[in-house]
């Protein structure tokens, strides 16, 4: 994996030196198309939202719509107001870096910033895009394989759907390498994630270029306000989302201020019952109910006179637990939060048999967590993991224990 994402590094690299090079070495074809598009890409990129993701969530995601759909309308480009266009994939690329570095000026003004990896995608996808059409347009081979009909129409959604799916498996690799989480797991949820956006972005770019090669530059803005006013919108919603997690973070520490469990243990389990939901195979929804979910399970001491040491339940009576349990249930759907949330907490005192996966997940973490005192060393983690082993038969679900054990393994990367 380690040498995939380099060589997927060194190619964008490569690629960019020789796009820039040539472009201005050459010039660039037709500037003011070239001007048009990189304003779009520029400002698409300036307004780059972050979507809400975990708190621990190492893979968070951003989004750039608008830049995305401009980016794949120029490398889809064939003609301008019916005269066929004399741009290259190499101007693509060269267009689309000297834009993005255009919108991440003000980006870095406010604080904010690009990582690598997003810029290597973004390379390599309008990179794919742009392999996939131009040559095969200018040759005049996709004229006479599909014409210009419906089937043309087609075949550029068609291309911008291999892109998305490109650049879903970049972004998996490039995650799976930086966290150690399994690949197929991670390519799963970005596919997911695209669902709605990725075909959203894709038609929309693939109608900027038919748009464009029959009305002219004209049509460029008249696509793309809807689409910035949609990206205003989506910014406003993640961080009402974003303000939410916050909020739920900082109810979980209530436990922690009182004196009832140790400092960070809401986090740790959280951020380890997300590794091990990963590596399970949730859904991104199911993963944010499982984030709340262990984030506030011990919501319920809150009802008790005396602290329990450590903040270990696991020794109470069953039915002492069970009314913690339900208390901790009865606080959560007083916030607000989803009902599979308070559902989780409720039932923590449950048969694990009688559990959903995800209140399992947060019973086995929380278990560990527990045994490990928040000391996650050799001696102790193994230890731990063989009394949850040893609990299969009864308390803790072996597919769990032995996912939380892979995680563990993998060290504090996970």
């Amino acid at each position: 994996m380690r040498y995939l994402v380099a060589l997927s590094r060194g190619a964008a690299v490569s690629l960019v030196i020789a796009a820039l090079g040539l472009t201005l070495w050459r010039g660039l074809e037709e500037p003011h198309v070239a001007m048009a598009f990189g304003s779009v890409i520029a400002v698409g990129e300036a307004l780059r939202v972050k979507l809400p993701g975990s708190d621990h969530d190492k893979t968070a995601r951003s989004s750039a719509p608008l830049g995305a759909a401009g980016a794949l309308g120029y490398a889809l480009l064939g003609e301008v107001g019916g005269r066929a266009s004399e741009h290259g994939v190499l101007q693509c690329v060269a267009v689309m870096t000297v834009a993005a570095l255009a919108g991440l000026v003000p980006r870095t003004a406010r604080g904010s910033s690009i990582t690598l990896d997003h810029a290597v995608r973004g390379v390599l996808t309008v990179g794919f895009a742009a392999t996939c059409f131009q040559p095969l347009y200018n040759s005049g081979v996709l004229a006479q394989w599909v014409g210009d009909g419906p089937y043309y129409a087609l075949c550029l959604l068609a291309v911008t759907l291999l892109t998305g799916l490109c650049d879903a498996v970049l972004a998996a690799m490039f995650s799976a390498q930086r966290t150690g989480w399994p690949l197929g797991s991670l390519l799963r949820g970005q596919l997911r994630a695209r669902v709605g956006i990725g075909p959203a972005i894709a038609a929309t770019g693939a109608v900027i270029a038919l748009a464009v090669a029959v009305a002219g530059l004209w049509a460029l803005p008249v696509f793309c306000v809807p689409l910035l006013l949609t990206q205003f919108s989506f910014r406003r919603y993640a961080s009402v989302r974003e303000t939410y997690r916050q909020t739920i973070a900082s109810l979980a520490r209530a436990t922690e201020v009182a004196g009832y469990t140790p400092h960070g243990h809401a986090r740790r389990v959280a951020a380890l019952s997300c590794a091990v939901g990963r590596e399970l195979g949730l859904t991104e929804p199911d993963l944010t109910v499982l984030e709340y979910a262990a984030l506030m399970h011990d919501i319920g001491q809150l009802s008790l006179v005396d602290p329990v040491a450590d903040g270990a339940t696991a020794q109470l009576d069953p039915d002492l637990q069970r009314r913690i349990a339900l208390l901790g249930g009865a606080v959560v759907r007083q916030t607000g939060v989803a009902s599979e949330v308070a559902v989780v907490v409720e039932r923590q005192a449950d048969p694990f048999r009688d559990q959903p996966l995800t209140a399992r997940i947060v019973r086995t973490v929380n278990a560990y967590e527990d045994m490990v005192a928040g000391k996650a060393e050799m001696e102790s983690s193994l230890r731990a993991l063989e009394r949850l082993r040893l609990g299969c038969a009864h308390d803790y679900e072996s597919r769990v224990v032995e996912a939380l054990s892979r995680v563990v393994a993998r060290g504090p990367a996970a």
